[in-house]
This record gives C-alpha cells, structure tokens and sequence, in this order.
C-alpha cells in the first residue's frame, strides 16, 4: 500500500477540511515567521510581504495574539490614502528558550524569545579537565538559574538547546564523540532536560552547525542562501547552509571539516588521525607559533595573545601570519565543495579576524576561480554568541512552524 492510502476513506468535505487546516497553520507560521526576522511591521505591509488579503491577515494576527505570541500597537498615520494600519510586533515571553553552548574554553547560557530578543546571557571560562557530563550539567543549572527567574512574569518557556562542540544526534541529542572534551557516548540530551527540569527531549547539535543556523536567520544577510560558518577554538566546527537549509548529512554528522587532512607531515589530532586541519589553524597550533603554549590556556591564553598582537610583538604577529595560511588552506576546500556566497568566521577567527583575514584570503588563491570570487570572507555579524542563538532558533523553528500547536501542547 501506498503512504497516501490511508485517506482513501475519507469524504471529500473532511479532505477540504484537512487542506484548509494546513493552509491555515501554513499562513500562522509565514506571518509569525516575518515578524520573527523582520521585528514591527504594519498590517498593510505584512498583506504586501505575504500575499494574503487583509482580512485573512487581521485573522490571522487575532490568533496569534490570543496565543500570547504577538501585540498591536496604535495604527501608525499613512502616508498616502487609505486608513492608517496598526503596527504588529512579536511578544518576546511568549515563547522562550533556553539557550545553552558547551565549549572546550567556556560555557554559556541564554535566554532567548521569539524575535531573537536576548533576555539575559552569561559567559563564564572554563577550566580544563572540568568536563565531565554530570559537572557540566550541574555547572549550567547554577548558570541558567538566575536567567530564568529573571523572566517577565508570564514567560512561556518552550524548552532548551544546547550547542556542543562535538558529533551530536540531533533526533535525542546522544553526543556520540566530543574529542577536546573527551566524551563518548554521552546522552546529553536527557541529562539536561533532568538536570534543568524543562521540558524534554532537549535539543542538542554541532555548535557549528548552529552557528551556521543562526548566522543564516539572524546574522543580517536576507539574501544569502549558501553559507559556510566557521569556528575556531581548541578544535575547528564547520557549519553549512546550502540552498537556504543546513546540510546536515544522512544522520546528522556532515560538517567535521576540522579533521579534513590538510598536512600530511603534520602533527596527531585527538580524533587520532595525522595532519588534521584543526592541527594546523586551531587554538592550540596558534598559542604554540606564538610562544604562549605554557604561559596559560584557554580564554586567559587568548587574552594574552590579544594584548601581544596589539602591542605588535613580532612571533605573535607571525604566528597570526602562519595560521591565517593554514586557515585558508581549508577554506580553499570548502569553496570549492559548497560554492558558497560567504564563509563567515566565528569564535576565535571572529575575535583575531584582522589578523588573519589578509593571510587566510592569500592562501585561497587555489580554488576554482569562479568560486573564489563569489564567496566573500566575513566577520561574524552575531559574534561569540553565534550558537546560542542557532540554538534558540532550533527550537523557535517549532513554534513558528506550528504555534497553535507547540503553545497548546506545552
């Protein structure tokens, strides 16, 4: 039998009834989703940008207003004829995530509404060697505490979503390998939403991969459609949005490009093979060109690099010089492979950017011509907190697909 038989015995009426049902739901989510990006907008112009007449407009604003997701403000005076049009906004407590980003350097939280509203975030250093899962979970209940009592009173908390840095399954959030964290087999997913005491499952994915997500739906770029999204720290994440949706793989895992060989006569990665980009272009190679290997790590290591660059010393400023080299090396593959319009850099490329970015262009020069010239290198617009609002958006993306839905059943 075929998958459509099942609707076989249903009367035509109930068949218009299940067309209408969905297109309505369609139309909800294509209004929310607009004011979501967009922020105010006036009746008249979501008419325009949605296709739809006013009075289904007004409908539909009516019942995302009763679903706590969006208020009318006083009409606003027109400009040519016709009566003035209210102004649609989104009601940022009416649906709230839980942002979570668990990384090598650091852990962070957010709290985070529709309309990309941060409510409050916090970032706190991570030492090494406090990795294990059940401390991390306890160490972003006592960061995410405070975040969520400092709500509006009313806040309709959806749930949570974590970005990690490591091969994560998207379906239960089971982290199957996190290399610079020295996890294996780890079902995140389920220890945070016992751990938080929201509602499961919990949403766990790549910290690239979401980076990506939120670069593409916040990073203030509407017409770009192919990205690449790339994040330097101890390891390097790669994240693409190809065609407007992220690629993602048969089961999730598409994107390690931080393990791609890229020096055959290279050093050994944690993930055990030789050569690896993040070798070459990673936190750990830049400190060690720069002679900072043992003078500290993490986040102190950088600030330290920071301070040295700035002040001009010259094996920082080489070090830069030689990493940027290798960093383009990899971007070099991913153009060719993905013909991206723009590679954004994030986490520590973000941060070193000017100090990269000449280098890193120079070292692109081998990839194919026609390529290379329509993908432009960029800064991250959102900055560190790139996967957190990836994360936020993972789980926006339910409510916007289905409010009536998502609202009711929580």
């Amino acid at each position: 039998m075929g998958r459509g038989n099942g609707k076989l015995g249903q009367s035509a009426g109930s068949m218009r009834g299940v067309a209408a049902d969905e297109l309505r739901r369609h139309n909800l989510g294509a209004v929310l989703d607009h004011l979501h990006l967009a922020g105010p907008v006036t009746r008249s112009q979501l008419t325009v940008v949605t296709g739809l007449n006013r009075s289904t407009v007004a409908d539909l604003i009516g019942e995302l207003a009763a679903l706590g997701l969006v208020t009318e403000g006083p009409a606003t005076v027109a400009n040519g004829p016709g009566r003035p049009s209210p102004v649609v906004d989104v009601r940022p407590h009416g649906a709230v995530v839980l942002a979570v980003e668990i990384s090598v350097d650091s852990l962070a939280v957010a709290t985070v509404g529709i309309g990309g509203h941060v409510f409050n975030q916090v970032r706190v250093a991570r030492h090494r060697g406090h990795f294990r899962p059940d401390q991390t979970i306890a160490d972003i209940g006592q960061l995410s505490a405070p975040l969520l009592d400092a709500l509006p009173e009313g806040s309709h908390v959806l749930g949570a979503a974590a970005a990690i840095v490591g091969i994560a399954r998207r379906s239960d959030g089971f982290v199957h390998f996190g290399p610079n964290l020295g996890w294996r087999d780890v079902p995140l997913g389920d220890m945070l939403a016992t751990g938080l005491g929201l509602p499961a499952p919990v949403a766990v994915a790549n910290d690239a991969d979401l980076g990506a997500l939120g670069e593409f739906r916040r990073g203030g770029r509407p017409d770009v459609e192919h990205l690449v999204y790339i994040s330097g720290e101890v390891g390097i994440g790669c994240g693409v949005i190809a065609g407007g949706s992220p690629l993602l793989g048969s089961a999730g895992y598409a994107g390690e490009a931080g393990h791609n060989l890229v020096n055959p006569n290279g050093t050994e990665c944690g993930c055990g093979a030789t050569g690896c980009w993040e070798t070459e272009a990673g936190e750990k190679a830049l400190l060690a060109r720069a002679g900072l290997a043992g003078e500290a790590v993490g986040l102190e290591a950088l600030d330290l690099l920071e301070d040295r660059t700035i002040a001009g010393d010259r094996q920082a400023l080489e070090a830069m010089e030689e990493t940027g080299h290798w960093l383009g090396i990899g971007i070099r593959t991913l153009i060719n492979l993905f013909n991206p319009e723009v590679v954004v850099l994030g986490g520590m490329y973000h941060r070193f950017f000017d100090h990269l970015i000449d280098s890193a262009i120079r070292s692109t020069s081998g990839a194919v011509d026609v390529s290379r010239s329509m993908a432009e290198i960029s800064r991250s617009n959102i900055g560190l907190g790139a996967p957190l609002i990836g994360a936020a958006e993972l789980v926006l993306a339910g409510v916007i697909d289905d409010p009536a839905a998502v609202l009711h059943s929580g």
